[in-house]
Protein backbone atom coordinates (compact mmCIF):
# COMPACT_ATOMS: atom_id res chain seq x y z
CA UNK A 1 0.00 0.00 0.00
CA UNK A 2 0.79 3.35 -0.69
CA UNK A 3 -0.42 7.02 -0.38
CA UNK A 4 -0.40 9.28 -3.36
CA UNK A 5 -2.33 11.77 -1.48
CA UNK A 6 -4.79 12.65 1.20
CA UNK A 7 -7.29 10.66 -0.77
CA UNK A 8 -5.78 8.64 -3.13
CA UNK A 9 -3.82 4.98 -2.16
CA UNK A 10 -2.54 2.89 -4.33
CA UNK A 11 -3.43 -0.97 -3.21
CA UNK A 12 -1.98 -3.14 -6.05
CA UNK A 13 0.46 -5.93 -6.30
CA UNK A 14 3.49 -7.03 -8.42
CA UNK A 15 3.88 -10.53 -10.15
CA UNK A 16 7.14 -11.60 -10.53
CA UNK A 17 6.06 -15.40 -10.60
CA UNK A 18 3.89 -15.17 -14.36
CA UNK A 19 6.54 -15.69 -17.15
CA UNK A 20 3.55 -14.87 -20.02
CA UNK A 21 0.96 -12.33 -20.42
CA UNK A 22 -2.23 -13.07 -21.57
CA UNK A 23 -0.34 -16.88 -22.12
CA UNK A 24 1.31 -14.71 -24.87
CA UNK A 25 3.60 -12.27 -24.28
CA UNK A 26 7.35 -12.80 -21.92
CA UNK A 27 7.42 -10.60 -18.76
CA UNK A 28 11.31 -10.71 -17.99
CA UNK A 29 10.82 -8.07 -15.37
CA UNK A 30 7.68 -8.89 -14.52
CA UNK A 31 4.21 -6.96 -14.41
CA UNK A 32 2.29 -5.02 -12.00
CA UNK A 33 -1.64 -5.10 -11.19
CA UNK A 34 -2.54 -1.79 -10.36
CA UNK A 35 -5.34 -0.75 -8.25
CA UNK A 36 -6.77 2.18 -6.12
CA UNK A 37 -8.90 3.33 -3.16
CA UNK A 38 -10.27 7.08 -2.96
CA UNK A 39 -11.07 7.50 0.45
CA UNK A 40 -13.43 10.08 1.71
CA UNK A 41 -16.85 10.28 3.52
CA UNK A 42 -17.31 7.42 1.35
CA UNK A 43 -14.81 5.09 -0.24
CA UNK A 44 -13.89 4.04 -3.63
CA UNK A 45 -11.90 0.67 -4.84
CA UNK A 46 -10.97 1.28 -8.24
CA UNK A 47 -10.56 -2.24 -10.08
CA UNK A 48 -8.98 -5.31 -8.98
CA UNK A 49 -6.09 -7.50 -9.37
CA UNK A 50 -5.23 -10.64 -10.53
CA UNK A 51 -6.63 -14.40 -8.94
CA UNK A 52 -3.71 -15.52 -6.49
CA UNK A 53 -3.52 -12.01 -4.99
CA UNK A 54 -6.12 -12.41 -2.58
CA UNK A 55 -4.79 -11.99 1.14
CA UNK A 56 -2.02 -9.15 -0.37
CA UNK A 57 -4.43 -7.40 -2.08
CA UNK A 58 -6.97 -7.54 1.14
CA UNK A 59 -4.55 -6.46 3.23
CA UNK A 60 -3.53 -3.32 1.15
CA UNK A 61 -7.19 -2.05 0.82
CA UNK A 62 -7.72 -2.52 4.48
CA UNK A 63 -4.30 -1.14 5.23
CA UNK A 64 -5.79 2.37 2.87
CA UNK A 65 -9.26 2.41 4.23
CA UNK A 66 -8.12 1.99 7.88
CA UNK A 67 -10.73 -0.99 8.15
CA UNK A 68 -13.61 1.21 6.75
CA UNK A 69 -16.25 -0.12 4.34
CA UNK A 70 -15.85 -0.35 0.45
CA UNK A 71 -19.02 1.69 -1.17
CA UNK A 72 -17.94 1.02 -4.53
CA UNK A 73 -16.11 -0.49 -6.89
CA UNK A 74 -15.04 0.93 -10.20
CA UNK A 75 -14.91 -1.31 -13.30
CA UNK A 76 -12.97 0.33 -15.56
CA UNK A 77 -11.76 -2.38 -17.41
CA UNK A 78 -13.31 -5.90 -17.53
CA UNK A 79 -10.06 -8.33 -18.60
CA UNK A 80 -9.53 -10.79 -15.74
CA UNK A 81 -6.06 -9.39 -14.69
CA UNK A 82 -7.96 -6.30 -13.21
CA UNK A 83 -11.34 -8.21 -12.27
CA UNK A 84 -10.63 -11.80 -11.40
CA UNK A 85 -11.00 -10.41 -7.51
CA UNK A 86 -14.46 -8.88 -8.16
CA UNK A 87 -16.46 -11.96 -6.36
CA UNK A 88 -13.77 -12.14 -3.84
CA UNK A 89 -14.83 -8.76 -2.84
CA UNK A 90 -17.98 -8.78 -3.58
CA UNK A 91 -18.21 -11.09 -0.78
CA UNK A 92 -15.86 -9.35 2.04
CA UNK A 93 -18.25 -5.99 1.52
CA UNK A 94 -21.90 -7.01 1.09
CA UNK A 95 -23.20 -3.93 0.75
CA UNK A 96 -20.79 -2.75 -1.52
CA UNK A 97 -21.81 -1.23 -5.43
CA UNK A 98 -20.38 -1.51 -8.37
CA UNK A 99 -19.64 1.19 -10.52
CA UNK A 100 -19.52 -0.01 -14.28
CA UNK A 101 -20.90 1.28 -17.71
CA UNK A 102 -23.36 -1.09 -19.83
CA UNK A 103 -21.50 -2.40 -21.65
CA UNK A 104 -19.70 -3.96 -18.89
CA UNK A 105 -22.83 -5.73 -16.93
CA UNK A 106 -22.58 -8.75 -19.50
CA UNK A 107 -19.39 -9.60 -18.93
CA UNK A 108 -20.02 -8.94 -15.08
CA UNK A 109 -22.54 -11.82 -15.23
CA UNK A 110 -20.87 -14.00 -17.54
CA UNK A 111 -17.26 -14.09 -15.93
CA UNK A 112 -18.34 -13.81 -12.24
CA UNK A 113 -22.56 -14.24 -11.71
CA UNK A 114 -22.68 -10.68 -10.57
CA UNK A 115 -26.37 -9.73 -10.03
CA UNK A 116 -27.66 -5.93 -11.40
CA UNK A 117 -29.20 -4.80 -8.14
CA UNK A 118 -25.75 -4.58 -7.11
CA UNK A 119 -24.30 -2.53 -10.02
CA UNK A 120 -24.87 0.68 -11.02
CA UNK A 121 -24.51 2.11 -14.23
CA UNK A 122 -23.16 5.36 -15.68
CA UNK A 123 -22.60 7.19 -18.64
CA UNK A 124 -20.51 8.99 -20.38
CA UNK A 125 -20.45 12.28 -18.36
CA UNK A 126 -21.70 10.86 -15.11
CA UNK A 127 -20.84 11.12 -11.48
CA UNK A 128 -20.75 9.74 -8.21
CA UNK A 129 -19.76 11.54 -5.58
CA UNK A 130 -17.93 10.70 -2.38
CA UNK A 131 -18.24 13.88 -0.32
CA UNK A 132 -15.45 16.47 -1.25
CA UNK A 133 -14.83 14.60 -3.98
CA UNK A 134 -16.48 12.93 -7.44
CA UNK A 135 -15.88 10.39 -9.56
CA UNK A 136 -16.41 11.22 -12.98
CA UNK A 137 -16.74 8.95 -16.26
CA UNK A 138 -15.56 8.84 -19.69
CA UNK A 139 -15.72 6.37 -21.94
CA UNK A 140 -13.04 4.87 -24.13
CA UNK A 141 -14.20 2.53 -26.30
CA UNK A 142 -11.52 -0.17 -27.32
CA UNK A 143 -9.07 0.93 -25.60
CA UNK A 144 -8.84 -1.82 -25.76
CA UNK A 145 -12.20 -3.67 -24.91
CA UNK A 146 -15.10 -2.44 -25.62
CA UNK A 147 -16.37 -1.26 -21.94
CA UNK A 148 -13.41 0.33 -21.18
CA UNK A 149 -13.50 3.70 -19.82
CA UNK A 150 -11.78 5.75 -17.65
CA UNK A 151 -12.43 7.58 -13.73
CA UNK A 152 -11.79 11.22 -13.54
CA UNK A 153 -11.37 12.92 -10.15
CA UNK A 154 -11.20 16.73 -11.12
CA UNK A 155 -10.37 17.80 -7.15
CA UNK A 156 -7.21 15.44 -7.13
CA UNK A 157 -6.61 16.29 -11.04
CA UNK A 158 -6.20 12.29 -11.56
CA UNK A 159 -6.99 10.22 -14.26
CA UNK A 160 -7.63 6.44 -13.27
CA UNK A 161 -6.90 5.22 -17.08
CA UNK A 162 -7.51 1.68 -17.15
CA UNK A 163 -4.57 0.06 -19.31
CA UNK A 164 -4.14 3.39 -21.18
CA UNK A 165 -0.59 4.13 -20.36
CA UNK A 166 0.38 1.12 -18.93
CA UNK A 167 3.46 -0.79 -19.23
CA UNK A 168 5.28 -4.40 -18.54
CA UNK A 169 7.62 -4.75 -15.70
CA UNK A 170 6.89 -4.66 -12.03
CA UNK A 171 7.33 -1.43 -10.05
CA UNK A 172 9.57 -0.31 -7.36
CA UNK A 173 7.84 0.31 -3.86
CA UNK A 174 8.03 3.89 -4.25
CA UNK A 175 4.76 3.57 -6.96
CA UNK A 176 5.35 7.01 -8.64
CA UNK A 177 7.77 8.16 -10.95
CA UNK A 178 10.94 9.43 -10.72
CA UNK A 179 12.68 11.98 -13.42
CA UNK A 180 14.30 8.92 -14.99
CA UNK A 181 11.36 6.54 -14.93
CA UNK A 182 9.99 6.93 -18.13
CA UNK A 183 13.58 6.23 -19.99
CA UNK A 184 13.72 3.26 -17.66
CA UNK A 185 10.38 2.05 -18.88
CA UNK A 186 10.07 3.27 -22.06
CA UNK A 187 10.82 -0.18 -24.34
CA UNK A 188 8.18 -1.98 -22.02
CA UNK A 189 5.55 0.59 -22.66
CA UNK A 190 6.11 0.29 -26.18
CA UNK A 191 6.25 -3.44 -26.20
CA UNK A 192 2.90 -3.30 -23.74
CA UNK A 193 1.17 -0.98 -26.22
CA UNK A 194 2.36 -2.99 -29.58
CA UNK A 195 1.64 -6.01 -28.37
CA UNK A 196 -1.97 -5.55 -26.03
CA UNK A 197 -2.87 -2.61 -27.68
CA UNK A 198 -1.47 -2.08 -31.02
CA UNK A 199 -4.24 -2.47 -33.56
CA UNK A 200 -6.05 0.27 -32.15
CA UNK A 201 -4.79 3.21 -33.28
CA UNK A 202 -7.64 5.26 -33.88
CA UNK A 203 -9.91 4.58 -30.75
CA UNK A 204 -6.40 5.58 -28.98
CA UNK A 205 -6.11 8.97 -30.45
CA UNK A 206 -10.25 9.43 -29.89
CA UNK A 207 -9.56 8.58 -26.49
CA UNK A 208 -6.50 11.00 -26.38
CA UNK A 209 -8.38 13.88 -27.60
CA UNK A 210 -11.20 13.41 -24.85
CA UNK A 211 -8.86 13.27 -22.20
CA UNK A 212 -7.00 16.75 -23.89
CA UNK A 213 -9.83 18.52 -22.21
CA UNK A 214 -8.96 17.35 -19.03
CA UNK A 215 -6.23 19.13 -16.43
CA UNK A 216 -4.19 15.98 -15.65
CA UNK A 217 -1.77 15.43 -13.09
CA UNK A 218 -2.12 12.14 -12.35
CA UNK A 219 -2.04 9.03 -14.24
CA UNK A 220 -2.83 6.20 -12.31
CA UNK A 221 -2.25 3.20 -15.18
CA UNK A 222 -3.59 -0.28 -14.30
CA UNK A 223 0.22 -1.58 -15.35
CA UNK A 224 3.12 0.04 -14.47
CA UNK A 225 4.70 2.91 -12.35
CA UNK A 226 1.66 6.02 -11.36
CA UNK A 227 2.93 8.78 -13.49
CA UNK A 228 3.28 12.54 -12.44
CA UNK A 229 6.36 13.81 -13.32
CA UNK A 230 6.58 12.28 -17.18
CA UNK A 231 3.07 12.38 -18.03
CA UNK A 232 4.10 14.80 -21.24
CA UNK A 233 5.97 12.09 -22.56
CA UNK A 234 3.70 9.28 -21.20
CA UNK A 235 1.20 10.53 -23.54
CA UNK A 236 3.36 11.95 -26.18
CA UNK A 237 4.68 8.50 -26.46
CA UNK A 238 1.32 7.07 -27.24
CA UNK A 239 0.13 9.80 -28.97
CA UNK A 240 2.76 8.79 -32.19
CA UNK A 241 2.35 5.01 -31.82
CA UNK A 242 -1.11 5.30 -31.91
CA UNK A 243 -0.27 7.31 -35.19
CA UNK A 244 1.99 4.80 -36.46
CA UNK A 245 4.94 7.14 -36.16
CA UNK A 246 8.67 6.22 -36.44
CA UNK A 247 11.72 6.99 -35.45
CA UNK A 248 14.77 5.82 -38.03
CA UNK A 249 15.40 2.38 -38.01
CA UNK A 250 15.75 -1.26 -38.71
CA UNK A 251 13.27 -4.19 -37.38
CA UNK A 252 15.36 -7.52 -38.24
CA UNK A 253 13.24 -10.17 -37.75
CA UNK A 254 14.20 -13.66 -38.62
CA UNK A 255 13.51 -17.34 -38.43
CA UNK A 256 15.98 -20.36 -38.93
CA UNK A 257 15.49 -23.98 -38.98
CA UNK A 258 19.47 -24.69 -39.37
CA UNK A 259 21.16 -21.04 -39.40
CA UNK A 260 21.39 -20.18 -42.66
CA UNK A 261 18.74 -17.59 -42.63
CA UNK A 262 20.18 -16.69 -39.23
CA UNK A 263 23.58 -16.07 -40.58
CA UNK A 264 21.64 -13.79 -43.06
CA UNK A 265 20.51 -11.63 -40.48
CA UNK A 266 23.30 -11.37 -38.45
CA UNK A 267 25.50 -10.37 -41.51
CA UNK A 268 23.04 -7.75 -42.13
CA UNK A 269 23.21 -6.18 -38.84
CA UNK A 270 26.63 -6.16 -38.85
CA UNK A 271 26.74 -3.80 -41.77
CA UNK A 272 24.12 -1.56 -39.89
CA UNK A 273 25.73 -1.27 -37.18
CA UNK A 274 28.81 -0.11 -39.85
CA UNK A 275 26.87 2.62 -41.50
CA UNK A 276 25.40 4.01 -37.86
CA UNK A 277 22.03 3.05 -38.32
CA UNK A 278 19.98 1.98 -36.01
CA UNK A 279 18.61 -1.28 -35.41
CA UNK A 280 17.64 -4.65 -33.50
CA UNK A 281 17.20 -8.13 -34.30
CA UNK A 282 14.87 -10.63 -33.37
CA UNK A 283 14.96 -14.82 -33.51
CA UNK A 284 10.73 -14.88 -33.59
CA UNK A 285 11.48 -18.37 -32.42
CA UNK A 286 12.88 -16.69 -28.90
CA UNK A 287 16.33 -18.39 -28.89
CA UNK A 288 18.35 -14.96 -29.18
CA UNK A 289 19.78 -13.14 -25.83
CA UNK A 290 16.87 -10.95 -25.02
CA UNK A 291 14.20 -13.85 -26.46
CA UNK A 292 11.33 -12.09 -26.87
CA UNK A 293 11.03 -13.36 -30.06
CA UNK A 294 7.20 -11.90 -31.66
CA UNK A 295 6.74 -10.19 -28.48
CA UNK A 296 10.07 -7.98 -28.94
CA UNK A 297 9.80 -7.67 -32.72
CA UNK A 298 6.62 -5.97 -32.77
CA UNK A 299 7.83 -3.63 -30.33
CA UNK A 300 10.24 -2.78 -32.84
CA UNK A 301 8.51 -3.04 -35.37
CA UNK A 302 6.32 -0.14 -33.90
CA UNK A 303 9.48 1.82 -32.96
CA UNK A 304 11.22 2.00 -36.58
CA UNK A 305 10.98 2.96 -39.93
CA UNK A 306 12.21 -0.34 -41.80
CA UNK A 307 11.08 -3.93 -41.12
CA UNK A 308 13.48 -6.34 -42.49
CA UNK A 309 12.26 -10.01 -42.58
CA UNK A 310 14.06 -13.32 -43.12
CA UNK A 311 12.33 -16.75 -43.65
CA UNK A 312 13.29 -20.36 -45.11
CA UNK A 313 10.89 -21.71 -47.45
CA UNK A 314 9.43 -24.41 -45.59
CA UNK A 315 6.87 -26.69 -46.99
CA UNK A 316 6.46 -24.29 -50.14
CA UNK A 317 5.85 -21.26 -47.82
CA UNK A 318 6.78 -18.83 -45.05
CA UNK A 319 8.43 -20.99 -41.72
CA UNK A 320 5.60 -20.50 -39.23
CA UNK A 321 7.10 -18.59 -36.40
CA UNK A 322 7.74 -15.68 -39.47
CA UNK A 323 3.98 -15.98 -40.66
CA UNK A 324 2.80 -15.52 -37.01
CA UNK A 325 4.82 -12.13 -37.24
CA UNK A 326 3.80 -11.15 -40.23
CA UNK A 327 -0.22 -11.59 -39.03
CA UNK A 328 0.53 -9.88 -35.99
CA UNK A 329 1.58 -7.02 -38.01
CA UNK A 330 -1.45 -7.63 -40.21
CA UNK A 331 -3.82 -7.62 -37.05
CA UNK A 332 -2.04 -4.38 -35.52
CA UNK A 333 -3.04 -2.40 -38.99
CA UNK A 334 0.77 -1.60 -38.90
CA UNK A 335 1.39 1.22 -41.83
CA UNK A 336 3.72 3.55 -43.35
CA UNK A 337 6.89 0.92 -43.37
CA UNK A 338 10.05 0.09 -45.91
CA UNK A 339 10.28 -3.41 -46.21
CA UNK A 340 12.49 -6.29 -47.63
CA UNK A 341 13.00 -9.45 -47.39
CA UNK A 342 15.52 -12.64 -47.67
CA UNK A 343 15.80 -16.07 -46.84
CA UNK A 344 17.02 -19.59 -47.71
CA UNK A 345 15.42 -22.66 -49.47
CA UNK A 346 17.15 -26.04 -50.31
CA UNK A 347 15.00 -26.97 -53.54
CA UNK A 348 12.17 -24.14 -54.53
CA UNK A 349 12.35 -20.72 -53.05
CA UNK A 350 8.94 -19.26 -52.14
CA UNK A 351 9.17 -17.54 -48.62
CA UNK A 352 10.69 -14.29 -49.95
CA UNK A 353 8.19 -14.00 -53.06
CA UNK A 354 5.12 -14.87 -50.50
CA UNK A 355 6.41 -12.11 -47.65
CA UNK A 356 6.69 -9.39 -50.14
CA UNK A 357 2.93 -10.51 -51.15
CA UNK A 358 2.24 -9.64 -47.52
CA UNK A 359 3.91 -6.65 -46.85
CA UNK A 360 2.44 -5.30 -50.52
CA UNK A 361 -0.99 -6.24 -49.08
CA UNK A 362 -0.20 -4.12 -45.78
CA UNK A 363 0.82 -1.01 -47.73
CA UNK A 364 4.92 -1.44 -46.90
CA UNK A 365 6.97 0.10 -49.66
CA UNK A 366 9.13 -2.80 -50.67
CA UNK A 367 12.78 -2.30 -51.14
CA UNK A 368 13.58 -4.42 -54.00
CA UNK A 369 12.17 -7.79 -54.81
CA UNK A 370 14.50 -9.15 -52.03
CA UNK A 371 17.26 -12.00 -51.49
CA UNK A 372 16.22 -15.53 -52.01
CA UNK A 373 19.39 -17.51 -52.03
CA UNK A 374 19.65 -21.25 -52.36
CA UNK A 375 21.25 -23.94 -49.61
CA UNK A 376 24.11 -22.90 -47.23
CA UNK A 377 24.66 -18.93 -46.73
CA UNK A 378 27.77 -17.46 -47.57
CA UNK A 379 28.90 -14.17 -48.44
CA UNK A 380 29.09 -14.41 -51.71
CA UNK A 381 25.64 -15.47 -52.47
CA UNK A 382 24.29 -12.75 -49.92
CA UNK A 383 26.07 -9.34 -50.54
CA UNK A 384 24.07 -7.98 -47.33
CA UNK A 385 26.32 -4.62 -47.37
CA UNK A 386 24.05 -3.69 -50.59
CA UNK A 387 21.30 -4.20 -48.67
CA UNK A 388 22.39 -2.29 -45.76
CA UNK A 389 22.78 0.71 -48.35
CA UNK A 390 19.79 0.22 -49.90
CA UNK A 391 17.75 0.73 -46.18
Amino acid sequence: MKQLSDRIYYVGVNDEEKTLFEGLWPLPCGVSYNSYVVVDEKVALIDTVEGGFEEEFLENVEAATGGRDVDYLVVNHMEPDHSSLISYMMAKYPSMRILANAKTLPMLKGYYKVSEDRVMIVGEGESVGLGSCTLRFHMIPMVHWPETMVTWVEEEKTVFSGDAFGTFGAISENVVDEDDTFEEYRDEMIRYYSNIVGKYGNPVQTALKKLSALQIERICSTHGPVWEKNIHAVVGLYDRLSRYEVERGVCIAYGSMYGNTASAAQALAEELDAIGIPYAIHDLAGNNEEGLGVSGALRDAFKYDTIVVGSPTYNNSIYPPVETFMKALSARLVKGRRFYAFGSYTWAGASVRLLNELASGMGFELLGEGMSFAQAYSPEKCDMAQVARMI
